[in-house]
């Protein structure tokens, strides 16, 4: 009777241990099902994205809708990567709830930390976030740093002698005499075509010591403009 109970409490304990094998086998597939179709919604979201950057003309107009405004801006083809930089993130959201992190009037106001876009994170740490990469500098004589140019905001020489853009950040001119001694040092691809109103009206708020406006300026959206030529 001893040997039989001993022998039936092995049975039940290789059934026990069978029984989590396959649960755990089960899981296993659940979770490398839901990762392949993830996977797979991924990929086709990028060629979509990819069919939307191929399809857009040579120089786009995206809307930067502000909580102040929209400024329209016409990105350049002469500068091909940050063109495609700047449409792919826009187009995916990048952009969305983002701040405007340094305004000086009568030179310049910034955008494009997505650091900017957590209440808890460390304003002291603003202008430093970006996606894992940088755009190689793209300087054409004719694109200057005139009143509403669009241009790519990147780290200082020392750290980067290249001068390669920051692969998010950018910054509208405001005022065209105090910008100028940036040509051929930052890449400008872009000009605004409507809403330099809107460029100052930003520049013109209150900030604090460090250059960020007291009540925030935040980018609610940039979009393709509706009115393509």
């Amino acid at each position: 009777m001893k040997k039989f109970l001993t022998y039936l409490i092995c049975i039940v304990g290789i059934v026990a241990v069978a029984g989590s094998c396959a649960g755990g086998a089960r899981k296993k597939a659940q979770e490398q099902a839901a990762k392949a179709a993830a996977d797979s919604v991924a990929a086709r979201q990028a060629e979509l994205l990819d069919e939307k950057i191929a399809a857009l003309p040579a120089e786009p107009v995206f809307d930067i809708i502000t909580t102040m405004g929209v400024i329209k801006v016409k990105l350049y083809s002469g500068t091909p990567k940050h063109r495609e930089n700047f449409a792919r993130l826009a187009l995916q959201g990048y952009y969305d709830g983002i701040l405007f992190h340094r305004v000086i009037n009568g030179f310049m106001i910034q955008a494009g930390d997505p650091l900017t876009k957590d209440p808890s994170s460390d304003p002291a740490k603003w202008g430093t976030g970006g996606p894992d990469y940088t755009v190689p500098a793209e300087f054409v004589p004719e694109y200057t740093h005139k009143k509403g140019a669009l241009a790519a905001a990147r780290r200082g020489d020392a750290a980067n002698p290249l001068k390669e853009s920051s692969g998010s950040q950018f910054y509208l001119v405001q005022d065209e005499a105090a910008c100028a001694a940036l040509d051929g040092d930052y890449t400008v691809f872009g000009q605004t075509v409507e809403g330099l109103d809107v460029i100052d009206s930003i520049a013109a708020v209150q900030t604090d010591e460090r250059n960020r406006p007291v009540q925030a300026v935040k980018i609610v959206t940039i979009k393709l403009d509706d009115n393509q030529e």
